[in-house]
């Protein structure tokens, strides 16, 4: 990472602890992090830039959610979300509608898993993990936190099935990994064009996780712990 990427990061981690002391008086936690706790401090965030709003994802044509945190189907083995509800923040919601564009005319799309994750969720999937490779330390955050990664596969676009990839959503082995090689080339194929077409409109990918995309810019969000119950009315 160059020395310019570092000082732009740590001015965007700058202007957004500003923000939130701005909008609210709120408290560092026992990491010493920020966290918006409520809707109101995101209103008053989000009433002074309009690109923290969090967009309802099934509001973008043509793309498909399958929420694994709101059932039992997932790693915690446990319904981690009262909805089934994916939000991200507006420019990275308009960056994966280009994305989905992009693929569309290819009979593709996206199925989205997972987007923004409140904290105290992220907090909940550390303890039987504690594997910063496939799940988040509270003491950082993460950026599902900030409203700005995204996990997501690629479906066939008229039946909605989803195309072969090398691990099922969340699946924490090596094989996970974005560039693991001992894969069929068709997967390595489907694996490529996902990758390529979230680079194309802005998103990196983490190297641990095949899934899982993070929007360029991530750190002028701040991390939140509004309920996603409380961003229903949202779109």
């Amino acid at each position: 990472m160059s020395n310019s990427t570092v000082r732009l990061r740590s001015l965007s981690r700058a202007i957004v602890l500003l923000l939130v002391a701005c909008a609210a008086n709120v408290a560092p936690n026992r990491y010493g992090l920020q966290v918006v706790p409520d809707r109101a401090t995101y209103e008053k965030l989000a009433a002074r830039d309009a690109e923290q709003r969090l967009v309802d994802v099934s509001t973008i044509p043509g793309i498909r959610i399958d929420v694994r945190y709101a059932t039992t189907n997932n790693f915690m083995h446990q319904q981690l979300y009262p909805i089934a509800k994916v939000y991200l923040r507006a420019p990275a919601a308009r960056a994966l509608a280009g994305v989905q564009s992009d693929l569309a005319a290819e009979h593709l799309g996206v199925k989205v898993f997972d987007g923004y994750r409140p904290y105290a969720i992220t907090e909940m999937m550390w303890e039987p993990v504690k594997n910063p490779d496939f799940v988040a330390d509270p003491a950082k955050g993460s950026r599902h936190n900030r409203g700005a990664a995204v996990d997501l596969t690629l479906v066939d676009f008229a039946t909605g099935e989803e195309i072969a990839m090398p691990t099922p959503y969340d699946d924490f082995t090596p094989k996970a990994r974005a560039d693991y090689a001992n894969l069929p080339a068709n997967v390595i194929a489907n694996r490529a064009k996902l990758r390529d077409a979230m680079v194309r409109h802005g998103f990196d990918p983490l190297p641990s996780e095949w899934w899982h995309f993070d929007f360029h810019g991530w750190e002028r969000f701040p991390l939140m712990n509004v309920p996603l119950e409380e961003l229903k009315i949202e779109n």
